[in-house]
C-alpha cells in the first residue's frame, strides 16, 4: 500500500472522527497542526464549531494575529481568551508544560461547558508522543481529544495534506511558547519575554524564519534552521543581527552550530 494511500486513509479516519462530534471547541494556536485540524472541522456542515485561542505574555503577538486572520479569512467562528501570567510557572519549572497546559485547557474546558460544546480538541499529532511533552498528561486529565493523533496522522502527512488544501501554514516552521527559550528553574519576567520576541521577529523579517533565540540573561544564543547556517553568518546578516539584538538589550550574541532542534533545553529523560 502506497504512502499516499495510507495518508488518504488517515485523512478519512480524521473526517469520521470529526463527524462523530456534535459540537467541538478546537484549541487554535495558528500552527500547522491546529490550522489543519480546524480547517478539516470547518468542512463538516453539521458540526457546531468554534476555535479558541489563548493569549498570554509568553505567546508572541504575531501568532495571535495569524490565528485571528486565518479564522477571519475562512469565516470560522473564533474566540480570543486573554490570560495573565500564571504565577505557578513563574520560575519555569521542569513541569512547566504540564502546569501551563492544565491552566490553559482548564479555561478552554470552562468556556466549552459554559457555551454548550460537547468536546474540546487540540492539534497533537502522531509524532508528538515520541518527544518530551509532559503537557500531554494535562490533556488526558481534562479529557481533551486529539483527533490528529487518533487518526495517526504524522507531521509530514499534515504538511502534505495542508499543501494540497492550499493552507498558508503548510510549510510554517515549528514554534513553541517563549518560555522554551529560557532554562528551566529560572525566574521569568515580561521584560525578557519581550526581548526574545523582538529578536525573533527581527530575525524572521530579514529572512530566517524558525530561528529560536535562547537566553539565560545577557546572552542571545541563536538556533536557526540548519539550511540557514551558512547564510546567517554572512557579513551583511551577521552585522545587522548583532547590532539589532544589542539595541534590544542583549550583550552577547552567539550562533549554535547544531542549528535548531526541538527541546534543546529539555533535560535528559530516561
Amino acid at each position: 500500500m502506497s504512502e499516499k494511500h495510507n495518508s488518504e486513509l488517515r485523512l478519512n479516519k480524521l473526517k469520521t472522527i470529526l463527524k462523530s462530534y456534535r459540537s467541538v471547541v478546537i484549541a487554535f494556536s495558528g500552527g500547522t497542526d491546529s490550522t489543519f485540524l480546524l480547517h478539516c472541522a470547518s468542512q463538516i456542515p453539521e458540526l457546531r464549531l468554534i476555535a479558541v485561542t489563548i493569549k498570554t505574555p509568553y505567546i508572541p503577538d504575531w501568532e495571535m494575529k495569524e490565528a485571528i486572520n486565518f479564522c477571519s479569512n475562512y469565516k470560522i467562528n473564533h474566540k480570543l481568551i486573554e490570560l495573565s501570567f500564571p504565577e505557578i510557572i513563574r520560575h519555569n519549572p521542569i513541569e512547566r508544560c504540564y502546569l501551563c497546559k492544565k491552566s490553559l485547557f482548564s479555561n478552554i474546558r470552562a468556556f466549552a461547558v459554559e457555551n454548550g460544546y460537547e468536546y474540546v480538541a487540540d492539534g497533537t499529532n502522531a509524532d508528538d508522543i515520541g518527544d518530551f511533552r509532559p503537557g500531554l498528561k494535562a490533556l488526558t486529565e481534562l479529557s481533551i481529544t486529539s483527533p490528529l493523533l487518533e487518526a495517526e496522522l504524522t507531521k509530514k502527512e499534515i504538511r502534505e495534506l495542508s499543501q494540497k488544501k492550499n493552507l498558508p501554514t503548510w510549510d510554517k516552521p515549528p514554534y513553541a511558547c517563549l518560555l522554551t527559550r529560557i532554562p528551566y528553574n529560572s525566574i521569568v519576567n515580561e521584560k525578557i519575554l519581550d526581548k526574545i520576541e523582538k529578536a525573533e521577529v527581527f530575525i524572521k523579517e530579514i529572512g530566517f524564519p524558525g530561528t529560536r533565540v535562547r537566553t539565560n540573561g545577557d546572552e542571545a544564543r541563536l538556533e536557526c534552521q540548519p539550511s540557514h547556517l551558512e547564510k546567517i553568518v554572512e557579513k551583511q546578516y551577521r552585522e545587522i543581527i548583532v547590532k539589532r539584538l544589542k539595541e534590544i538589550g542583549f550583550r552577547f550574541i552567539s550562533l549554535d552550530l547544531e542549528g535548531y532542534r526541538t527541546g534543546s533545553l529539555n533535560p535528559e529523560i530516561k
